[in-house]
């Protein structure tokens, strides 16, 4: 059973992590690409080709909503099709030449912007965000 000081430390640890998340997507080089579209788009240079359905399952979210997101991709241009190698009724996802180009610019600009922000902190603290981004990885991954 949680304490009251585990459900301070959750409430804290949500309201922080939420403001980074939103500081950071501030810096978004492109925004006519939504979050949800950028996240797919990630999954899919993290993990490599995966089927649409494949691809919902890692987003948690459901097939026909995938479907929209991977219609505006491609409309885009930010992804490729080809053909599943064992089920001729599947197509593999992959990011396109332009899809990476813009995971690279978005990843690039956020990654300067939190930089800059950490060279502003001791030592110590920064220390801390090292150690603490282990423990953040493998909550979510929970």
């Amino acid at each position: 059973m949680p304490t009251v000081a585990d459900t301070a430390l959750a409430s804290e640890l949500r309201m922080s992590v939420m403001r980074l998340a939103r500081r950071l997507r501030a810096e978004r080089v492109n925004t006519s690409v939504s979050i949800t579209q950028l996240a797919a788009l990630a999954t899919l240079d993290r993990h490599g080709p995966l089927t649409p359905g494949e691809l919902a399952t890692h987003e948690r979210v459901q097939p026909p909503s995938m479907t929209r997101i991977v219609a505006a991709l491609g409309a885009a241009g930010l992804v490729t099709r080809t053909d599943h190698p064992s089920d001729g009724r599947q197509v593999l996802l992959a990011p396109s030449v332009d899809g990476k180009n813009l995971l690279r610019a978005e990843r690039r600009r956020r990654d300067a912007w939190l930089a800059r922000r950490l060279r502003e902190l001791d030592p110590e603290d920064v220390a801390v965000l090292r150690r603490a981004a282990v423990v953040l990885e493998r909550l979510a991954g929970a």
